[in-house]
């Protein structure tokens, strides 16, 4: 019997990395609002108009991802993360406007054309800005940390740090972050 139980002990600690798949279709060009809790996130342009989600890492399987999509508006939520090792990739359509609430981790979001309203309490995050001729305006802002915009041509650090910019295009970019980084760049 114990050896039995030594095996099972073993199997277990053996076991693959698990993941976690979900999708749903949506809408090019549409609304999507994350409410994302702790962990790594990659956020990249799909290559049809679906989302995405592919959850990794240790215990991924606990995580509760939901999706939910009404016409061009979408709720997506990803609530009950493990406490490390977590490591999310969500894919989106390539035209999308994303609103993104993040507790703490790292944010990556790659080459997606809409307006972006980003926030997060820690980490990093870090914007890909396909061409900064694309936005109107871009407001940025860490309350503890480095702001680093190569993309618009600023970057300071410190406490209670900003960067505005005003251009031509016809999207709107706001990302805050209480402590940690941010990187909007080309």
């Amino acid at each position: 019997m114990k050896a039995a139980l030594l095996t099972l002990s073993a199997l277990a600690l053996c076991a693959p990395v698990l993941a976690q798949e979900a999708e749903k279709p949506f809408v090019s060009g549409g609304k999507i609002d994350l409410q994302l809790e702790s962990g790594g996130y990659d956020l990249k342009p799909s290559g049809d108009n679906r989302i995405h989600i592919t959850c990794s890492g240790p215990r991924s399987e606990q995580a509760r991802v939901t999706i939910n999509t009404n016409g061009s508006h979408a709720d997506l939520r990803i609530s009950n993360t493990p406490d490390n090792n977590f490591h999310v990739t969500i894919e989106v359509p390539s035209a999308s406007d994303l609103t993104i609430r993040m507790t703490a981790g790292e944010l990556r979001i790659g080459e997606i054309s809409g307006n972006k309203d980003l926030s997060l309490r820690a980490g990093n995050l870090d914007v890909k800005i396909n061409d900064p001729s694309d936005y109107a305006r871009v407001e940025a802002s860490v309350n503890a940390g480095d702001l680093h915009a190569p993309a618009f041509g600023g970057s300071t650090g410190g406490l209670f740090r900003s960067f505005k910019w005003t251009g031509k295009g016809k999207y709107i970019l706001r990302a805050h972050l209480m402590a940690g980084e941010v990187n909007l760049w080309k």
